[in-house]
């Protein structure tokens, strides 16, 4: 799947199954849903992916300095930019596997 195709998914009422909890948060936060897409990053803390969205979600809440922690683990650098332009680098490196 591209981002193009995962974005047309954003069109439905569940993220598709066959995608990982990294990418259901991508789609619940695009959702608007911050609290579900929250969920599903603390529901798979061992993966790499889901840490990293993690960070950009607490981030996007404001928490910069529990999201700068979430940097540290998943083994990235602290985002500065705009939030649209991380939630789109990211979904496009989980797409891209």
């Amino acid at each position: 799947m591209d981002i193009d195709e995962f974005r047309a998914t954003l069109q439905g009422v569940e993220p598709p199954a066959n995608l990982g909890m990294a990418l259901h948060a991508l789609w619940w936060d695009r959702q608007g849903d911050w609290e579900r897409a929250h969920e599903c990053v603390q529901a798979s803390e061992s993966d790499p992916a889901s840490v990293w969205v993690h960070a950009y979600l607490h981030r996007k809440e404001g928490d910069l300095s529990n999201a700068a922690y979430w940097y540290r683990r998943a083994g990235q650098p602290v985002a500065t930019g705009k939030l649209d332009a991380e939630w789109e680098s990211i979904t496009e490196s989980l797409l891209a596997g």
